[in-house]
C-alpha cells in the first residue's frame, strides 16, 4: 500500500508540475517578467504628467531560458508534495468503501484547487510583483486557516450523513471570509491594474488546469498500480 502511494505521488507529482511549468511559460510568466519592469522602475505606469497610461509587453521568456529552471524545478516538487495529499485520501476513501476512480481523480483535484487557490484567492488573490500587499506573517495564518477550515468542509460535504455534517462544512467554509483576510490601509501600487488583474485570473486559471491534470493522473496511476 505505502510502495503504490509513493509511487503513484511521485509519476503523477512529475506528469503536473511539467504541465504546470509548461502553461505557466505561456500564460502567467510573461507578465511576471512585465510585472518585474515597473517594480524596477524600467517602465513607468503614472508618468511625470499624471497620465495613466503606459507601454504594454514582456521581454521574451526565451532571452534568458536558464531563470525559469527553477520555477519548474520548484512546480514539480510543489504538486509531487500535493499529489501525497491526494493519493493518501484515495488510500483512506477505499478503505471506507469508496472507489477510486479516473472521473473521481478528476473531482479530487477541483476540490484541491479550491482549497489552496480559490479559496485563499477570495481574501488574497494572486499577487504581481510591484503590487503591495499585508504583511506576510497575517497573511500565513489567514491562508493556512482557509486551507484547513475548506479541506474540512468539503470533506463534510463529500463523506458526511445527515443535516449536521453539511451546516458545519457551510459554516466552516464562510467563517475565514466573514473573520477577513489582512487588508491594506490604502491602496497604492507601480504596475498598471489590468496587468494586475490579468495576473490574477491567468494564474488561477493555469493552476484550476494544473490541479485537474493531478488529480487525473494520480487516480489513474493509483488504479493503475493496483491493478498491476
Amino acid at each position: 500500500m505505502l510502495r503504490h502511494i509513493l509511487t503513484s505521488a511521485v509519476f503523477a507529482g512529475i506528469v503536473a508540475g511539467i504541465f504546470a511549468a509548461v502553461i505557466n511559460l505561456w500564460a502567467v510568466i510573461p507578465m511576471v517578467m512585465e510585472g518585474e519592469l515597473y517594480e524596477s522602475g524600467a517602465r513607468t505606469h503614472f508618468a511625470v504628467d499624471g497620465s495613466p497610461q503606459s507601454d504594454a509587453g514582456s521581454p521574451s521568456v526565451f532571452e534568458d531560458p536558464a531563470r525559469h529552471i527553477m520555477p519548474a524545478a520548484f512546480s514539480v516538487v510543489v504538486f509531487t508534495g500535493y499529489a501525497f495529499f491526494l493519493v493518501a485520501g484515495f488510500a483512506l476513501a477505499e478503505r471506507y468503501g469508496h472507489r477510486t476512480t479516473v472521473r473521481s481523480g478528476l473531482i479530487w483535484g477541483l476540490c484541491g484547487f479550491i482549497t489552496f487557490q480559490l479559496a485563499p484567492a477570495m481574501g488574497m488573490p494572486p499577487q504581481l510583483p510591484a503590487t503591495p500587499g499585508p504583511e506576510v506573517v497575517p497573511r500565513q495564518l489567514w491562508w493556512a486557516m482557509t486551507v484547513v477550515f475548506t479541506a474540512t468542509a468539503l470533506g463534510l460535504i463529500a463523506f458526511g450523513r445527515g443535516v449536521l455534517p453539511i451546516a458545519i462544512a457551510v459554516a466552516l467554509l464562510f467563517a475565514p471570509h466573514i473573520i477577513g483576510a489582512p487588508r491594506l490601509d490604502t491602496y497604492f501600487g507601480f504596475a498598471a491594474p489590468e496587468l494586475a488583474a490579468h495576473f490574477a485570473g491567468a494564474s488561477l486559471a493555469a493552476t484550476a488546469l494544473t490541479w485537474t491534470t493531478l488529480g487525473l493522473c494520480c487516480a489513474w496511476f493509483w488504479t493503475k498500480l493496483q491493478q498491476d
